[in-house]
């Protein structure tokens, strides 16, 4: 299941949602802006943060009223900060592997295939993250180190049959998420 995209409502934004949202910009934008700028040191990755955390609003009902609007823009803002570094970590831990298993000379993948190559992983590990820990490395060491169950079963210090639960646990968690929209994470029972 491909990482949700943001995208702006289809149809055009009741007047007073998009008044809401203007004025929350108005009000609140320089402020995030600043606390942005001093937690991350970068006006550049700052200002695109801040970007993406008032593009968040449009996703809200146009009912929803904020109590807290800075408290629910640093949430949110954090939010992204974090999901931006796990996607630069799978990125690195992608590339890494690369260049061990294809060697230092081999020629690295574009910026789109590396876009699309962390987009995938990240969205995989999401799906991931209800699992416990050795659920997800039996799977994982399956699928993407390609190691037979023997192999993981000895690695993880389990039995050959464990590692079969642990992947038939794993691969209904990944289908029950990706084809069965009112399953939740939190349904996971392991």
């Amino acid at each position: 299941m491909p990482p949700k995209i943001l995208t702006l409502p289809q149809a055009p934004l009741p007047a007073g949602h998009r008044e809401q949202i203007g004025q929350l910009y108005s009000e609140h934008h320089s402020w995030l802006y600043g606390w942005l700028c001093r937690k991350l040191g970068c006006s550049h990755r700052a200002a695109d943060v801040a970007q993406d955390t008032f593009l968040r609003l449009f996703s809200l009902p146009a009912s929803t009223r904020l109590r807290e609007p800075r408290g629910f823009l640093t949430t949110t803002a954090t939010r992204l900060v974090i999901d931006a570094a796990r996607r630069k970590q799978i990125e690195q831990q992608y590339l890494d592997n690369y260049y061990y298993y294809h060697g230092q000379e081999a020629v690295a993948p574009s910026a789109e295939q590396l876009t699309i190559i962390s987009e995938t992983l990240a969205a995989i590990a999401k799906m991931l993250d209800a699992l416990p820990e050795k659920c997800q490395k039996a799977f994982l060491m399956s699928r993407l180190d390609g190691m037979r169950h023997s192999e993981i079963a000895s690695t993880l210090g389990v039995s050959k049959s464990r590692v079969k639960q642990y992947m038939a646990k794993a691969m209904l968690h990944c289908y029950q998420l990706s084809y069965i929209p009112e399953y939740k994470a939190d349904d996971c029972i392991l």
